[in-house]
Order: C-alpha cells, then structure tokens, then sequence
C-alpha cells in the first residue's frame, strides 16, 4: 500500500523535517481503531451473548451491559435479526425504546457478529419536517443540465438541510489522484475553497474504499473522548472489530489533526459513486459540534444517491452524444476509405482525429509512419515508448513521455505491428492548491499533519508530464473504430476470395479455350511451308515462318497463363524440404541455361531448410535461377542461394532492375528488359510471388550489394493455410 504514496511526497516529508511519517497515514487500519464515538453505544451479539460492548454503554442505555441479549424483547430481537438479514442495503434502522429511553438504532452484521449501535433519538421525529424539503430539493436538482450545476443546488440543498458552515463538492481528478472543489456554499465569515486542489494524500487508499462501502460518515466532535470497545481484539481472529459499516466508528488521530487545523469541529461526508467507484465527495464541515440523527443522516444518504444518479445520467448523456458524433465520423470514413483503410491512411491519415479529440494522429503501416498534426519525424520518439496491444484492445496512457506530446491511445489494425495512435499534448494547465504539492507535510496550530489554508495562501503549480486523461469514451470509439476496420477487412477478403475464383476460373477456361484454335493456325502454316514451299516467294515464306514464331510464342504464354491460374487451385502439400536438396533438383533444369550464360551458383552455404510445398518451391528456384542467367552481364556472373532469417534469397551480380520498377517486374508478362532476352513469358517472377502468397508470404526484390538484383521470398506458417 505504501507504493501509493508519490516519492515527491516522501521527500518532501522528510525535507519538512518533522517526525510526522505520512506512511503511517497510509497504512492506519481506520477499520479496526477499536473506538467509536461517544455520543452512542455499541454492542455487538454472537449466538445470544453480547460479546464486545463500548465503554460508555451503561451510561448511554441507563442499564447494566447485559451479558445477553435479553435486555430486548423478544419482538424487537426478531425484528432487529429480521433487519440484518433483509434485502435493505448493508446496514438498517430502527426505533427501539430500553426502559425510559428511546433509541434510534442501526443493525449490520461483522466478523460473524450482529452489531447493534445506539443512538438516543430525538424529541420529536424528524421525517415530518425532512420529507418536504427533500423532495423539493430533489425536484430542483432534476432541473440542473450540467455536473457543475448538479453539485452546486447539491451543496445549496444539504447546507439547508443540516445546517453546516461549509458545504462543497469535490472531483476526484482519477481513482487515486487529486480532488477538485467544484462547488460550494460557506459562510461570509469562512475563506472560499472554491476552485482549489487538494493533494491526493488528503484521501489515503483505505479512507477511499471505506467511502466506496458507505454512503454516509459523520463526526459529531473532533474532541469527543472514544468510547473504546471491550473487549479490544476479538479472540478469534486477534484484531480488533471490523467497524467498516459502523456509523459511530471513531476517527483516526490523523484525521482529527487535519479537522482541527482547518479549524473544523465536526463534518459529515456523502460518496457520490459512479458505477460503485468513488467520484467524488460532498464534504460538510462545522465550526461547532453537531450529531445528525439517523433520520437527517438517511435524508442526506438519499440525496447523495440521487445526486450520484443524476450526475451518471448526464454523463452517460454527455458520453452518448460523444459517441454519436464519433460514429457518425467513423461511418464517413468507412464509406470514403471503403476501397484499402490500411492504404488511405498509410498515404493521409487526416480524419482519424474527429473520431477521437485529439492534437495528431499517426498511422503505422508495415513500419512507415503518416501523420497528420505532427511531423513522422517526431512522433517517431513518441511512438517508440507506447505498447501495441492484441487485435481488439487498445492501449492508452496519459503520461508516455517528456516531450510535447504526453498522451497516447493506440488501436491495432492488421498485424506486424501496424496500428494507429492518437496523441494529445502535455496539459500544462496551471492550477490553484490548497496545500503546497511540493511540501505536503506542515507544521499546523494543532498537530503536524496534511494542512490546507485558505485562499490567502493558494499554491500554483502546473501539472507536469501528463495530457488530458482518456475517456471511456474515447476508449470505447477506439474499440468502435477496431470493429469496423475489421468488418470492411473481412468483407474485402471475402469479396476479393470470390473474385480470384472467378479470375482463375476465367483464365484457366480463357488459356485452355484458346490453345486449340492456336494450335490449327501453328499447324496449317507449317502445313502450308511443307507443302507449298517451292512455289512460294520469299516474302511470303518470311510471313509464314511469322507466323509460326508468333504461335509458339503465344503457346508459352498461355502456358504460363494456365500454370499461373492452377497455382491459385492447388492445394499445398507443406513439409520440411532442406534446401540443399532443392536446389539440386532446380539445377536440373536450370543448370545448363545457368551453364550457357557462364553463371557460376555458389553452393558453399546451403545449409538450413524452408517449410513449404516441395513442387512450387521447385518452381520457385527453377524461375530465379534462370531469371539470374537470362539478365546476367556479358560474360557471365555469380549467383548465390540462401536462407536469412527464415527469408529465401536468391542474390545474383547481373544487370539490375530500376528501384522504381522493381515492383513492376511482379506483374504478369510484365518485362523491364525485353532487349536483353528474348525467350520465356515474363511471368517467372509473378509466379514466384503468386507461390509465396499462396503459402502466406511474401516474395520482393532489392538491389545486391556492388550490383545487380536480389529476391526475397517468405513463405508464411503453416498455421496461416
């Protein structure tokens, strides 16, 4: 629990050099003091004995404490268990009468026990004259449009209903960070706290959750004498009572110092929670001691309620519009981007920043950075210190670094890594403490503890390192937006699966359809040649011999049109193929064009293996060897085959290909040098890459060191099949 506490804080304790150790604060069991406040009894009952009992409860109840609970009737013993066990909240209430003495007493059960807490009622019942004001004040708070304009009639309503000098609503900034006081009603007499920052140290972890539990703690008297429980530690679990739901529960000596040197003689807080979470407090401070009765407690308890559904409606309001602007932005963009996402924000991501508020935006696609708001440049450092989640989360802080931009929220998309982050700039907006953030710790007229002064003694101080946190809001769009790109993905895939069916279906028909006529024109020319040939003049000889070439060679292409189509039919048949026996295979057929054009293959390193279809890993070597003598230089060249991280390559010395036609020469029939060689088709290397896609990878091609051409090729996991 200690690690809660800042190392900031922990210095400047011991800067202040007091012997005050706020740590201590931090770990109190404020639970288990032992104590409660004396102005009530409490008894607690186990199998009919009354085994703890405060000090003061004879004096309080007007009897001995008894040693069971006989001292009820058996009426109100059954209604009391009744109580404890009904479906009212976690503690009930109920008004009990012991000799001459009426009581207003609260039941709950703790560490096996049924804990009875006494509190003499007043004269005269209370919900008479509470239950109008309450309900007008209920009324009035349902008009309120805004969270500010909530807690503000909030303050107004419970100052009215209790009587306090103070009354203010304070935000908690996040679950364990500082509070804001955001409304307030006070005496003229009293200094203004409106718009100042407490430090979180104020509220330590334990005080939080207690406040979580309860709805509702008062303190009647900063110098009440606690009444302390007998016996002090149970004796079957050797602590003290759990007094977390207890109403009278005593206050920690921590506590008391801060009340006293803010010159409080007695207070109340109301949780406003937001989905069970602490949001806020409407803190109510008195200059004289006061003891609310049950009855005023549950008018105040029902309005925090109130006032925590209301303020979760507007919010929840504030969030659907938010929301709705965002989708209809998503929407938009999806119908503009429906095409390739991944492609139009790699190239502008301009737009992603009106899903979510945000002062840039930067797209990672296969390692490139777009951006729009911040150069790639710089937002390079920033994305170097943020996490890509899973597919289907996002990843968010509001404190990623020093530099400008502070705030990051990250959305994969794709795989590798690709992913988009919105980043918001450090907020450095300055605000009003009431404690000195740097020196905690002080000195106070009546004790050394945490001490906020008034607005003749505010502290400014920016907040440093941190944007403006992310919203549950932004973080559900994020998720809206992840769904959506997944589902045009998906219908893409599908859509683009359909059409490479109908594509190898209408090559493999168009490829087969066409060679029997082609084959007639070869023939009959020849036919024409072998018959005619003596009669014919030389022009016309030329013409069929044209003829002839034009045949064959629309031959091969078809060929290669049909092996290019079948590729997208085959199944694979995947295994482990050592590379070394590969090439050797490919080497009997590519070897005596390799021979031809005196490229030598260097075999010294053909270690390792390729997880791949045995026959179109063939292929693929038989298609880059002989690419690799075809534009091999005058006089012959050297070619290398390998295996680098998992990656075949095949690096050869010959003439190269433009970088900025590389990718061309990927496409079907596509050549970059039809003068350097005449035969084949010009689909090796799309067939090179239409094999590595079909096993998942990926084939491409770079420049080789000194000249000349490398190509890659990938061939996925088995698991992607």
């Amino acid at each position: 629990m200690t690690e809660w506490l800042p190392e900031r804080v922990a210095a400047a304790e011991r800067e202040v050099g007091t012997t005050f150790d706020l740590t201590a604060c931090v770990r109190e069991p404020i639970h288990r003091l032992g104590g409660v406040q004396s102005y009530g009894a409490l008894l607690a009952v186990r199998d009919g004995k009354v085994t703890v009992a405060s000090g003061n409860a004879a004096e309080v109840l007007g009897i001995d404490v008894p040693d069971d609970d006989s001292f009820l009737t058996a009426g109100q013993r059954d209604t009391l268990w009744s109580l404890a066990d009904a479906d009212t909240g976690q503690t009930a209430m109920m008004p009990l009468e012991l000799g001459a003495r009426r009581f207003d007493v609260t039941v709950h059960r703790s560490d096996g026990h049924l804990v009875l807490e006494f509190e003499p009622a007043p004269d005269t019942p209370e919900f008479g004259t509470l239950y109008a004001p309450v309900r007008s004040a209920l009324t009035r708070l349902q008009r309120a449009g805004t969270v500010v304009q909530a807690c503000q009639a909030a303050v107004r309503e419970i100052r009215e209903i209790t009587g306090y000098d103070r009354v203010v609503a304070y935000r908690f900034e996040s679950a364990d960070g500082p509070g804001e006081v955001i409304a307030e009603e006070v005496v003229d007499d009293w200094e203004p706290w409106l718009g100042l920052w407490f430090p979180a140290t104020d509220v330590p972890p334990q005080a939080r959750r207690l406040y979580e539990r309860n709805w509702i703690r008062v303190i009647a008297d900063v110098d009440d004498t606690t009444a302390r429980l007998d016996p002090q530690t149970l004796p079957e679990t050797g602590e003290p009572l759990d007094l977390s739901l207890s109403v009278l529960r005593t206050v920690s000596e921590f506590h008391l110092e801060y009340l006293r040197n803010i010159e409080v003689t007695s207070s109340m807080s109301v949780s406003l929670l937001d989905g069970g979470r602490l949001w806020g407090l409407i803190a109510c401070h008195g200059r004289h001691a006061k003891a609310l009765s049950p009855q005023t407690r549950a008018a105040c308890e029902f309005f925090g309620v109130a006032l925590s559904l209301h303020l979760a409606a507007l919010r929840e309001r504030d969030e659907a519009a938010a929301r709705e602007r965002s989708r209809e932005v998503i929407a938009r963009l999806l119908e503009r981007y429906s095409t390739d996402l991944p492609v139009r924000w790699s190239q502008n991501p301009a737009g992603l920043e009106k899903v979510i508020d945000c002062d840039a935006v930067v797209v990672r696609t296969d390692g490139t950075l777009s951006a729009h708001g911040i150069d790639p440049a710089a937002a390079a450092p920033v994305l170097a210190a943020v996490e890509v989640p899973p597919p289907g989360e996002v990843w968010h802080s509001d404190a990623v670094g020093d530099g400008e931009f502070a705030g990051a929220l990250v959305l994969p998309f794709g795989t590798g890594g690709d992913c988009i982050v919105w980043l918001r700039r450090e907020r450095t907006v300055p605000r009003r403490w009431a404690a000195d953030p740097r020196t905690p710790v002080m000195l106070g007229p009546h004790g050394r503890r945490l001490t906020p002064r008034g607005s003749t003694a505010v502290f400014l101080a920016s907040v440093r390192g941190r944007s403006t946190p992310w919203t549950t809001t932004d973080l559900a769009m994020a998720v809206e937006l992840g769904r959506a790109v997944m589902g045009v993905a998906i219908a893409q895939a599908r859509r683009l699966a359909l059409l490479n069916v109908d594509l190898d279906s209408f090559a493999h028909a168009a490829a087969h359809d066409l060679k029997e006529p082609l084959r007639g024109i070869a023939n009959t020319s020849t036919f024409i040649i072998e018959d005619a040939a003596a009669g014919l003049d030389a022009t016309t000889v030329r013409r069929l011999e044209s003829i002839q070439r034009l045949a064959t060679r629309m031959d091969e292409l078809l060929n290669a049109l049909l092996y290019y189509a079948r590729l997208g039919r085959t199944e694979l048949d995947r295994s482990s193929i050592p590379l070394r026996d590969a090439v050797a295979r490919a080497l009997e057929i590519a070897g005596p064009r390799l021979a031809d054009a005196q490229v030598v293959l260097d075999m010294s390193d053909l270690s390792g293996g390729l997880d791949a279809d045995p026959v179109l890993l063939d292929q693929v070597l038989v298609n880059l060897l002989v690419n690799a003598a075809k534009y091999a230089r005058p006089g012959g060249g050297h070619v290398v085959v390998g295996l680098e991280h998992h990656a075949l390559f095949v690096r050869d010395d010959g003439i190269g290909m433009p970088g900025h036609l590389r990718e061309q020469a990927f496409q079907l029939f596509r050549r970059l040098h039809p003068e350097a060689a005449r035969d084949g088709s010009g689909a090796g290397l799309a067939i090179v890459r239409r094999i590595a896609e079909r096993h998942g990878g990926q084939a491409w091609a770079d420049e080789s060191p000194g000249g000349g051409t490398t190509v890659w090729v990938t061939f996925g996991s088995r698991d992607l099949q």
